[in-house]
Parts: structure tokens; sequence; C-alpha cells
């Protein structure tokens, strides 16, 4: 709890700064390569979350990446301000946080959609324009298949999950025939 509260900390203060300059979407985007960077590098991730490591050696690779991945300016200066205070473990939870507010400034939210077949782009066209007049707000949709649902589909906004999978009315009658018996 209180390392999420301090990535929300650090993700509001480049926030506002992303604000200011008008980069709000630039600066997620290299915050974002980085951070992809780092869980395709479990090496890495783990040498930046190492106490045992020494903070210059942690700048210089961090120095190294920052150009790899070809990130600049005020992002580049942050990253570096991590490892100085020996917070670069909780990146990955500044990017969230910081996602977070970049979908609140743009009125969006992202959506999760489950299904048992792949869904026909129409269909995922329709159930993405629905949203969107059911949440009044822009819809980024990942569609992901489970085979395990049966048929139907799961839909989850935020914190609020839609099942009108196959799965879970089957386990519904089910609940329904032992209360009888």
């Amino acid at each position: 709890m209180i390392g999420s509260e301090i990535a929300k900390r650090y993700a509001k203060a480049l926030f506002e700064i992303a604000k200011e300059e008008g980069a709000v979407e630039s600066i997620y985007g290299e915050l974002e390569r980085f951070a992809s960077a780092l869980k395709s590098n479990k090496n890495l991730m783990e040498f930046f979350a190492n106490p045992v490591f020494d903070q210059g050696d942690k700048k210089a690779v961090m120095e190294s990446v920052i150009s790899k991945v070809q990130i600049t300016g005020i992002t580049a200066n942050f990253l570096k301000l991590l490892v100085d205070k020996r917070r670069i473990d909780i990146l990955l939870d500044v990017e969230n946080c910081f996602r977070g507010y970049r979908d609140a400034l743009l009125n969006k939210v992202r959506v999760k959609v489950k299904t048992a077949f792949p869904l026909p782009a129409d269909l995922a066209g329709k159930i993405q324009e629905r949203l969107e007049e059911m949440t009044k707000k822009k819809i980024e949709m990942a569609v992901e298949e489970d085979a395990s649902l049966l048929g139907g589909i799961v839909v989850g906004v935020g914190d609020t999950l839609y099942d009108g999978s196959i799965k879970t009315q089957l386990m519904s009658i089910r609940e329904l025939i032992r209360e009888e018996m």
C-alpha cells in the first residue's frame, strides 16, 4: 500500500509537469517504452531493484538503457531521479498511475472483453459503440479469447464486471439445483 501511494505521488508530479509542457502523450509513450523494456528483461529489473548494486553502476546502466530506448528530456530526468532516490522499483506502478491520470484527462476508459471464440470486427465495433454510450467515455478495448467461458461474453469496465458467459450461467443453474435438494 505504501509503495503504491509513493508511486501515485511520483506519477502525479510527472503528470503535472507533462501537462504544463503539453507533452502528456509523448511522456507517457516514453514511460511506457521504458517500462516495457524493464518488463521484457527480468535481469535488468532485478538489477535496478537490488540494493546491493552501487548507485553509480545503476546510473550508468540507466543512461545506456535511456539512449537505446530513445527517451529524452523530462522522462529521462524523471527516470534518473527514480534511480537517485532508490525508487526505480516502483516504476511499473508509476506508469500505471500515470496512465490513469492520462485516461482521466482524455476522458478515456480501458475495457477488457473476454469471449469464448474470436470476436468479428463488426461485432467488436458494436460492443465498443455501446460501451461508449454507457460510459460516456472513449473506450480503449482489449479483446481476449478464453475457451473456458464456453460461450457468451465477459466485459470488465474499470472495477465493474459484466459476466454474460455460459459458464457462469451454468454455475448459477447448478447452485439453484443444489438449493432445491
